[in-house]
């Protein structure tokens, strides 16, 4: 099958297209760290008030965050397939970030399958407590995170990112010495604030700011 030939208006189109792409993807609007960032920082939180009132079950906002995880997976799975079909131009960096996004949602699920039915197995059979394997599971979250930080930061050349990637191994490695889980809740809180929230704001400001001055295509 013949594909078709562009003529010189459609060419200039999309050579512009490629060149506002690249443009853009070297910034990010950082409403995706916040987004997260705030939602992880309140599942902590919103746990700890709940150990110490007993409104829930232990791991009620945690099974809320996941299904809030779910469902938007499912529509950033839905939109891109949408996107796809009109959008003439695939970058290096976006087709990278959607791999990587991919990988990261895989390993997430392995740790939390890890926590609820690896920890319950070795428990029934060595008589091991539960929460000690769930206070490692998300020590490992932590450093999860961190790690899909760094490279999100490199990628971008954005230091702030790369700074809270390393903050938020900090906490997690003390993390994995802790046994008490609300305190293990208080390091998660600590590692999103430094690795999600800050550098999402950060970058938000900055994206606003390189906006106003026209240095990002408006509408982005």
């Amino acid at each position: 099958m013949e594909e078709k030939q562009l003529n010189e208006r459609e060419s200039l189109q999309l050579i512009e297209q490629m060149i506002n792409m690249a443009k853009k993807e070297q910034r990010d609007d950082g409403r995706g760290w916040i987004l997260w960032g705030w939602l992880l920082f309140l599942a902590s939180l919103l746990t700890v008030a709940n150990i110490r009132f007993d409104w829930f079950e232990t791991f009620f906002f945690w099974n809320a965050f996941g299904l809030v995880t779910i469902l938007v997976f499912l529509y950033e799975v839905v939109s891109a397939r949408l996107l796809k079909r009109t959008n003439r131009v695939k970058t290096y960096t976006a087709d990278f970030f959607t791999r990587l996004n991919g990988g990261f949602f895989i390993c997430l699920f392995f740790i939390v399958m890890a926590i609820n039915v690896g920890s319950r197995a070795v428990s029934s059979k060595y008589g091991v407590p539960d929460m000690i394997f769930v206070n490692i599971g998300f020590a490992l979250l932590i450093n999860l995170y961190a790690f899909w930080i760094l490279i999100y930061g490199t990628a971008l050349n954005f230091k702030p990112s790369v700074y809270g990637a390393y903050g938020a191994w900090a906490f997690g490695i003390v993390a994995l010495f802790v046994q008490d889980f609300e305190l293990v809740m208080w390091l998660q809180a600590g590692a999103v604030l430094v690795g999600y929230i800050v550098p999402g704001h950060l970058a938000n400001r900055e994206f606003k700011r390189l906006k106003r001055e026209d240095k990002v295509p408006i509408g982005v």
